[in-house]
């Protein structure tokens, strides 16, 4: 039997007009969809809401249920999603992450900079030791953790939802103690088998990110069947097993993979059509900042920090409703954001 899937389209903000015929995305009243596009691995069909009750039976069945996931309003904890898109400012901590390694090894300058994205107005620090860059090799458990050590103790005094990135359930269970409230862990929970007994037990909030291959070989040669289709696959079985481990909270985002084992005609695909990926039910959380992508698609107008690129996207993904976006220039986006959502007030 031929699978459907259901991605919300035509957004908008704040409208003028109320009737019968949009959704509210999340139980937010400030974005709206009114249109749903029916998408198999052969077909798509764009149609209004208010058509689905002409669908066959089993379509129609289909399509209300993921609209029921769509719509409901998300509850996660120590954040909230009535002013999406939140910002997650990176903090790398590594000598060798491809925009800005070493600059935040001492912890004097990765707290100044933690302060600063704070004041900028970011809602989580992400903060990783080992670089997940293209080519990037592995490092050890025990190097990971005593670059991170340091710079935790210092992290958890500040006032704010703290992200922790890393593929290792040592490193995870090391942390802990240090106020970590989201694992974000970039080889969608495939690096470490105890990574679920970890999050089974402490019951902390993660999110499961999409990776073909590792980091040291992702960009090899990644190829899909149809990118969009295969990653919501991967999404829904992933989610299936978290189930079957034992772990039950919705405290879960989805992170499509941005670079992390594709190529642009994928990455374009995903970031054209990643409202998708709200049918599955969960936040979506996206990092394009400064990526190779933007260099691709600007060519001769590419620049050392992309911030027109990473600008220019991150408002696409607005207007597709994405709950957060991991960035590097808190204050550029946030301006961004801010400026964008008055205008269309």
């Amino acid at each position: 039997m031929e699978k459907y899937y259901t991605r919300p389209c035509n957004f908008f903000y704040n409208s003028p007009y109320i009737n019968n015929n949009k959704y509210s995305l999340n139980g937010n009243n400030s974005i709206y969809f009114d249109s749903v596009e029916i998408i198999t691995r052969s077909s798509k069909k764009r149609i209004k809401i208010n058509r689905v009750k002409y669908l066959s039976t089993i379509l129609k069945k289909k399509i209300k249920a993921d609209l029921k996931k769509i719509t409901s309003k998300k509850k996660f904890r120590n954040l909230n999603f009535s002013r999406a898109p939140l910002l997650m400012g990176i903090l790398n901590v590594t000598p060798d992450s491809f925009s800005d390694g070493g600059k935040f090894l001492q912890v004097s300058k990765a707290l100044s900079h933690a302060n600063k994205l704070i004041k900028q107005g970011c809602d989580i620090i992400d903060i990783g030791a080992e670089s997940s860059r293209p080519g990037s090799k592995e490092i050890n458990q025990l190097t990971e953790w005593r670059r991170l050590k340091k710079h935790l103790s210092k992290l958890s005094k500040l006032k704010k939802t703290i992200s922790l990135d890393t593929r290792k359930s040592y490193v995870m269970e090391k942390a802990l103690p240090y106020k970590i409230k989201l694992i974000n862990d970039v080889s969608g929970l495939n690096y470490d088998k105890e990574t679920l007994n970890f999050l089974k037990k402490t019951n902390i909030p993660f999110v499961i990110h999409h990776m073909q291959g590792t980091p040291q070989n992702m960009q090899n040669n990644p190829r899909y069947k149809n990118v969009l289709l295969d990653i919501y696959d991967f999404f829904e079985d992933k989610l299936k097993k978290i189930r079957a481990a034992g772990i039950m909270h919705n405290n879960i985002l989805l992170d499509p993979g941005i670079g992390f084992g594709k190529k642009l005609k994928h990455n374009i695909t995903i970031l054209k059509n990643v409202s998708i990926f709200h049918s599955l039910g969960f936040p979506l959380l996206l990092g394009i900042s400064r990526k190779k992508f933007i260099k691709e698609l600007s060519g001769k107008n590419d620049s050392q920090y992309r911030y027109g690129g990473t600008i220019s996207t991150s408002l696409y993904l607005m207007k597709q409703g994405v709950q957060i976006l991991r960035v590097h220039d808190v204050n550029e986006i946030k301006q961004a954001i801010k400026t964008y959502r008055n205008l269309i007030l």
